[in-house]
């Protein structure tokens, strides 16, 4: 590895979140022009209509679970243990995170969205499983 490959996984997610915002900012636009909400109401930010209200949930959930990916990411890197199978773990995770964000801002479907977060789950806890498995042995 040529020492910033852990760091893509980290990009592609930071990518999802702005093609969310995009998504967000094309509903809530189109929720003004067809009259179905007042501009005010975002402003404010006070009954979110459901087509919004989905892909506002999705961009907050970028920001819980992924924070523990961002710094596991960086300490694999700082400590040298961003090996194949780590970077492997990372795309895993990030695949899984793009998988819910499309059920989370098109059918909303607890029965498919929960397991993909658990499967996003899994794949992080994992990630630093490897972190203080590799911290331990070094």
């Amino acid at each position: 590895m040529t020492g910033f490959e852990i760091f893509w996984p980290v990009v592609a997610h930071v990518v999802l979140i702005f093609a969310l915002y995009a998504l967000l900012s094309r509903r809530r636009v189109a929720l003004v022009r067809a009259g179905k909400v007042d501009l005010s109401q975002f402003r404010e930010n006070r009954e979110e209509p459901s087509e919004s209200l989905v892909v506002r949930n999705s961009i907050a959930n970028q920001f819980e679970l992924p924070v523990l990916f961002y710094v596991c990411c960086i300490l694999l890197y700082v400590t040298e243990g961003d090996n194949p199978a780590a970077l492997g773990l990372a795309w895993l995770f990030v695949v899984f995170r793009y998988a819910h964000a499309f059920v989370h801002v098109t059918s909303n479907r607890l029965k498919y969205r929960r397991p993909l977060f658990m499967a996003c789950f899994v794949a992080l806890a994992a990630l630093w499983a490897w972190l203080a498995i590799w911290m331990a042995m070094n």
